[in-house]
């Protein structure tokens, strides 16, 4: 058999031992074949989840619209009474609450968080604290001891429990904490991540909600964040987190009283906490695995907008990579886990696990993932490759413009940085998409929990000493010092956005040059602070 019939005619020649020009000629003879029909239904998969995040979108943007409008406040939904003092009967008439601060070497933090806790206005015989402590620092574990033992001497009823294994994590740590005889006391359990600082009449505004309304089981605070003016980074999060507590919670409560519990700044009622089978461990996201459970019992939960606990934003580029792999690989692998048992429930109805199985698991911790990357950052930018492909006017402007400025509404302050915000997400939506698969094949880090790194005052205490914070620079270990995901995205889309420059009609230029500048920053390191030691 001879060469030739084995290479077409456009590989003999000189073009032989040209290796560009061999690529080229592959490109050529598989792109009509081959890359053109597959892009084209790459397109049509991404405008078709678009729309449904579109729609989804406009959705909540209605729903909340007349949620203010109307004024459907928590106290015109549910019964609200302050609770009174018996005379008769004195502090027995409120209930017992177990304030639980689950923890795991928050050196920086755990005076915060202990002292906020103990701080809280009511009666002392119905408070329990519980210091649920799995560090693994001795120094930090004899600090967390002694700042237990001192607010114990205040006559503080406060509890410092440890554990000999990290089992769990934050599930097993909670579940364990349940397990303690004085609970028994308790109808009602606070929990409050390390870095969180709840105002004194945190359990006054929260708890009457849930002695008046027996079929509420939770009732759900708004985050506060104390740093979100630290930096850029900070401010980017600020604007996601500010919209999905001012609009997808607040829509969640209004509409189907259903939404992920946040895992912090609430508080649930124990029977409905243990009807729900209690704290498990099976996904790193324990705290929406028990919401969902809870709401296939029947059981109803009430989001206050108006009453807000303090926290911190992670404000390393490294500690927030960590919490979004969690924050999105969570919920796709809880969706895969729960999926048949929300269909086949019978306690709620057909619209409720409509809404959960498709607004709340496919639409918001799914599509809008994978989508955000797959559209904007390799669909859209290999258009401009492959001209014999077009994008809509209306998908690649018109609904991104929308879902972006429904988006804003909710930090008004931020507005103006809408454009950084939106390169940013995309940078992120890299690592939420690959989380996103982790999830739901169950591969790699699917299990992974690495508690978020928070600073607490470091930073106001190093401008107080004189410490310059600046922009985290790059360290000497390559592996922190370049992520090599966001530089091999930035050179793709700084690729395309040369060759649209030269030979494109699209005009995505401007876009794609910005969008690679974001990724080779992240790439190479320069986002979030670095606090000097």
């Amino acid at each position: 058999m001879s060469t030739s019939t084995l290479v077409p005619d456009e590989f003999q020649g000189t073009a032989r031992n040209d290796v560009a020009g061999q690529l080229g000629m592959i490109w050529d003879l598989a792109r009509a074949p081959l890359i053109v029909p597959m892009l084209k239904l790459a397109v049509i998969v991404c405008l078709t989840m678009s729309i449904m995040l579109f729609v989804e979108r406009v959705y909540m943007g209605i729903v909340i619209s007349f949620v203010k409008l109307l004024r459907r406040k928590p106290e015109k939904r549910y019964k609200w009474e302050a609770l009174k003092e018996d005379l008769e009967s004195g502090n027995s008439n409120y209930p017992t609450v177990l304030v639980q601060i689950p923890m795991y070497n928050e050196r920086e933090v755990y005076q915060l968080s202990i002292g906020a806790a103990c701080g809280l206005s009511w009666p002392s015989d119905r408070l329990i604290i519980q210091v649920l402590d799995d560090s693994t620092d001795p120094i930090i574990k004899n600090l967390v001891e002694m700042e237990c033992l001192r607010w114990a001497g205040k006559g503080i009823n406060i509890k410092y429990e440890i554990r000999d294994n990290r089992n769990g994590y934050k599930a097993g740590a909670l579940k364990e904490g349940m397990k303690h005889p004085y609970v028994n006391e308790c109808d009602y359990v606070a929990i409050f991540d390390a870095d969180f600082q709840p105002e004194p009449d945190f359990l006054w505004c929260s708890v009457p909600f849930l002695v008046h309304n027996p079929q509420l089981a939770l009732v759900q605070a708004r985050w506060k964040f104390v740093n979100a003016d630290e930096c850029m980074m900070t401010r980017m999060q600020e604007m996601s987190l500010d919209y999905h507590f001012t609009v997808e919670q607040e829509v969640g409560s209004s509409t189907y009283a259903f939404f992920g519990f946040n895992g912090t700044a609430g508080v649930w009622r124990i029977a409905a906490l243990n009807e729900a089978g209690g704290w498990k461990d099976r996904t790193t996201v324990e705290d929406m695995d028990l919401a969902v459970r809870a709401s296939l019992k029947g059981w109803k939960f009430l989001y206050l907008g108006d009453l807000k606990v303090k926290n911190e934003l992670p404000s390393t580029f490294k500690a927030y990579r960590y919490q979004q792999h969690r924050w999105s690989c969570g919920p796709a692998n809880l969706f895969k886990k729960m999926a048949m048992e929300i269909i086949t429930n019978q306690k709620v109805t057909r619209w409720k696990k409509f809404h959960v199985i498709y607004s709340f698991f496919l639409v918001r911790k799914i599509v809008a993932h994978i989508v955000t990357f797959a559209f904007y950052c390799v669909v859209l930018p290999a258009t401009v490759l492959v001209p014999e492909v077009d994008v809509p006017k209306w998908g690649a402007v018109y609904i991104p413009t929308t879902i972006t400025l429904l988006n804003s509404v909710g930090t008004p302050r931020s507005l103006h940085l809408v454009v950084f915000w939106i390169l940013f997400e995309n940078v992120m939506s890299l690592h939420r998409t690959k989380a996103t698969f982790i999830g739901l094949l169950e591969v790699g880090r699917v299990n992974e929990w690495v508690v978020t790194e928070k600073l607490g005052d470091t930073v106001l205490k190093n401008k107080q000493l004189g410490a310059k914070v600046v922009t985290k620079k790059p360290r000497f270990r390559i592996g922190e010092r370049v992520h090599l995901l966001e530089i091999g995205v930035g050179t793709y889309l700084f690729i395309c956005g040369c060759y649209d420059v030269v030979y494109g009609k699209n005009q995505y230029f401007i876009y794609l040059f910005l969008q690679s500048f974001a990724f080779f920053i992240a790439g190479f390191g320069y986002i979030g602070t670095f606090v000097p030691s």
